[in-house]
Parts: C-alpha cells; sequence; structure tokens
C-alpha cells in the first residue's frame, strides 16, 4: 500500500536502523558493550498485547499510532493509541465462518478494506467506513477456479485485488470507488500464466502499488517465479523472470515492496520449515523489468518487505526465522532480530510495524 497520510520527517525508525546496524556490525563472539560503556541499543521491535492467538498475515500501517491487521478465524484488529490497546472490529459472522482474511488496506482510522481468501465462495472483500464497527461485504467470489490472493490501493478510490489464474491467466478485479463496489477486468492484456504458477497469499504483499498507475505482482510455483507489472492500473502487464528460485509449488516471489515506480525489492524462498532459501532476495531499478540478485540475501525465507520512509536505500524484510535490514537498496542484508513476523509496513512518520503468528503484532521501538 499503502495509502498514507502526508509526508512527514523520518525519525525513530530511522534511528532505530542505525542502531541495529552498529549492533550487527559487532563481531561473532564479542562481548556487546555493558550499560556503563554506552547506551544499551533499543531493540528493533516492541511487541504488543493483542489479546489473540489468531496469525496476522495482512497488516495496514496508517501511523505511528494507527494500525490494523487482518488474520485467522476472521480475526481484525485496530490499535489508535500505538499498540497499546487493541479493539476486536472483525466483521459479524467472519469468526463463525472461519475466514482467512490475509491482506488489509487502511486509507485512515475509519477507512479500510480487507480481503478473506479461499476457494470459491471462502474469497470475499469487506469495506469499513466507521472503524471496523460494521462492514458491508462488497464482493464475494462465485467463480470455483477462482483464489483471490492479494489486494492493493492507488489512492483512495482506485485499487485492485488479484486472483491465482482462471482460464490460464490471473484474474483482476478493480475498483474505483474505494472498494463499495468490484468488476472484474478483461483479460486480455494479461499474460499467460506458466504451468504450475500462482501467488502466494503470505503477507498481503503479493500486488502492491506505487504511484497513481504501477502496480506489481508476483508469483512463485512454476519453472521460473515473474514479477509481472502494470503501467495502467492493470489493463495490460509485461512479466519479467526474477532471481528467486522456484520450481515447486513452495517457492518463488512472496513480497514485493516499490518505493518509487522504479526501486523495487522482491522477497522470498521456500515457505517450508527447515527448507534452504537462496538467493530469497532481489532488487530492480527500472520498474521491474529486470531484476538483480541480491549479493547477500537474507538466510531465510521471507515473506514481507517495506522500505523504511524518506529513505533511498534503507528497508526491512521479514519472516519466521527473523528480521533482516538493508542500508544498500537490498543488495546486502543483515538479520537484526530473531521474533517470528508474517509482514511488515511502515509510514510516513516514521513508524513501522510487524505481524505474525500467535497474535504477534509490533512496532518500531523508538
Amino acid at each position: 500500500m499503502r495509502v498514507k497520510g502526508k509526508t512527514r520527517r523520518l525519525m525513530s525508525w530511522g534511528l532505530c536502523a542505525a542502531a541495529l546496524v552498529a549492533a550487527s556490525a559487532t563481531p561473532a563472539g564479542a562481548a556487546a558493550p555493558r550499560d556503563r560503556d554506552r547506551p544499551a541499543e533499543r531493540p528493533a521491535w516492541t511487541l504488543t498485547d493483542t489479546g489473540t492467538d489468531a496469525r496476522f498475515r495482512g497488516l495496514a500501517a496508517v501511523d505511528r499510532r494507527t494500525a490494523w491487521v487482518a488474520g485467522s478465524g476472521g480475526t481484525v484488529l485496530r490499535t489508535v493509541d500505538g499498540g497499546r490497546h487493541w479493539r476486536d472490529v472483525s466483521p459479524a459472522g467472519a469468526a463463525r465462518e472461519a475466514l482467512e482474511f490475509r491482506d488489509i488496506e487502511a486509507f485512515d482510522a475509519r477507512r479500510a478494506v480487507a480481503l478473506a481468501i479461499g476457494e470459491g465462495e471462502a474469497s470475499r472483500v469487506y469495506r469499513t467506513e466507521d472503524g471496523g464497527a460494521t462492514w458491508t461485504e462488497s464482493f464475494r467470489n462465485t467463480d470455483a477456479r477462482a483464489f483471490y490472493d492479494c489486494l492493493t490501493f492507488f489512492d483512495s478510490r482506485h485499487g485492485l485485488a488479484m486472483s491465482d489464474p482462471v482460464d490460464g491467466r490471473y484474474r483482476i478485479l478493480s475498483t474505483a470507488d474505494g472498494g463499495r463496489s468490484w468488476r472484474v477486468l478483461p483479460a486480455t492484456g494479461m499474460p499467460d500464466a506458466r504451468p504450475g504458477e500462482a501467488a502466494f497469499a503470505a503477507g498481503g504483499q503479493c500486488l502492491v502499488s506505487s504511484g497513481p498507475r504501477d502496480v506489481w505482482l508476483a508469483t512463485g510455483g512454476a519453472d521460473t517465479a515473474r514479477v509481472l507489472h502494470s503501467a495502467d492500473r492493470g489493463l495490460t502487464w509485461t512479466a519479467a523472470e526474477s532471481t528467486i528460485p522456484a520450481g515447486d509449488p513452495a517457492r518463488g516471489v512472496f513480497a514485493l515492496a516499490f518505493r518509487d515506480r522504479r526501486h523495487g525489492i522482491a522477497v522470498g524462498g521456500d515457505y517450508r520449515p527447515g527448507e534452504a532459501s537462496p538467493r530469497a532476495a532481489a532488487v530492480s531499478g527500472d520498474g521491474g523489468r529486470t531484476w538483480r540478485q541480491s549479493a547477500t540475501p537474507p538466510a531465510a525465507y521471507r515473506s514481507g518487505v517495506a522500505w523504511l520512509p524518506h529513505s533511498g536505500s534503507a528497508a526491512l524484510a521479514v519472516g519466521p526465522t527473523g528480521t533482516d535490514l538493508t542500508t544498500d537498496g537490498g543488495r546486502t542484508w543483515r538479520t537484526v532480530d530473531t521474533g517470528s513476523y508474517d509482514t511488515v509496513d511502515c509510514t510516513a512518520d516514521g513508524g513501522c510495524w510487524a505481524a505474525g503468528e500467535q497474535g504477534r503484532v509490533a512496532r518500531s521501538g523508538h
């Protein structure tokens, strides 16, 4: 996403990132300086108490105080005080039907759009305008062949959602009224999907946008992992091969982040625990037309990635085994936290949030 507030100065995470770089530069086996030697480094993340054990793969950070998370068991939560308190704002009946929310996009503290994933009618879109007090179901998939994975918004009115291939091509939904109504776009401008190719509903970042018209779609499962790009809000697409390994239904590109219409990062790997994930990150400087392998990628599978605001070179990647930081635009990464997270999002006022299993939601520690 993400639709954010007006540009503000980056303060908190920039300081935290600098501290993390210094901390991670400590030689292996060397003792960290004690408090009397220098101020203690603050942690990358501060966990908040969500009061639930739902797994949150959907995350929409509005600012340092306001964030929405969506996850398993039909659960949607919202905070407006920096995570000190979370309110259960789940759509009525969502828990009873055990809906799997995998993506949520928020415009502010009151307006949000959430995507439930699954085959057939399990794929749905809900919208709220009153902070989650009430929700309206604005789309329910009636095609048993479709399986929706992710959604994104260009602004508060225009957005897209995507499904795994139907009749050999990815299916794209479009809205021009903030998610109140949706229509399926023609498939004529979509390249053919490759055998076994699909997207991963792992952290709400398999479909991402930057600016008023550009959008990218991440794939895996086929012989190669690709990134598809549209410069006209999903009407026509081009495809480029990434350097992230695929060749298996569990491998490919899981998440994308573009800080502008040219500079992007892709992360992924093999989501199965214990499986190696070499070459798990790639970068693009030409809008996704070509991708270069990260010289030092994250050491394991990563399902979420976000640029630090107001930085042309710093970004975070998260996954079940930890958080990685890059300060050179995605070319090299270093692990800075070992907590489990599925998705990450940063805001224009310097706030960063992460969410994952067992109700884990954290914010940057400053």
